[in-house]
C-alpha cells in the first residue's frame, strides 16, 4: 500500500508541476492546490501506514496502549491543511482582483501591468505569439 501511495504522490506532483507551468492563472491556482495536497500525502506516507490504535490515553492511564499510531504526521497534515487553505483563499482573491483590473487570467496578457524598461518596445500578446513562431 505504501508503494501505491508513493506512486500516486509522484503522479500528483507531476500533474501539479504541469498545471503550474501553464499560462492560465486559474490552472496555476489548481496546480498550487494539487501541490499542497501532494505535500500532505507525502507527509502521510512518510509517517508510515500502520493498522494500530489511535494515540488516545485511556481513562486513568498515563500512556496510550502500545502499539499506537504516530500522531506527529497527523498534526503536521492538519497544520498544512490550514495553511494551504489560507494560501488558497489569498491566491483566489488575488486572481479575482487581477481579473477585475486587467480583464484576463492569461499571464502573458497580465504583463501589460508591468512598466516597460527604457527603450523597450512592448508588443501585444497576439503579435508576440506570431513573432515567436515566425509566421505573420
Amino acid at each position: 500500500m505504501e508503494v501505491l501511495l508513493a506512486f500516486v504522490t509522484g503522479l500528483m506532483g507531476a500533474a501539479s508541476v504541469y498545471l503550474l507551468l501553464s499560462r492560465h492563472v486559474v490552472r496555476m491556482l489548481l496546480g498550487l492546490i494539487l501541490l499542497s495536497n501532494t505535500a500532505n500525502l507525502l507527509i502521510f506516507v512518510a509517517g508510515r501506514l500502520t493498522e494500530t490504535r489511535p494515540p488516545l490515553v485511556p481513562p486513568g492511564g498515563v500512556l496510550p496502549e502500545v502499539p499506537f499510531a504516530n500522531p506527529v504526521p497527523q498534526a503536521l497534515i492538519l497544520t498544512a491543511i490550514v495553511i494551504s487553505f489560507g494560501l488558497l483563499a489569498f491566491a483566489l482573491v488575488l486572481v479575482y482582483r487581477g481579473y477585475l483590473e486587467l480583464g484576463t487570467v492569461d499571464s502573458d496578457r497580465m504583463r501589460v501591468a508591468e512598466p516597460p524598461l527604457p527603450g523597450q518596445r512592448i508588443l501585444p500578446p497576439e503579435v508576440q505569439g506570431e513573432a515567436r513562431s515566425g509566421c505573420r
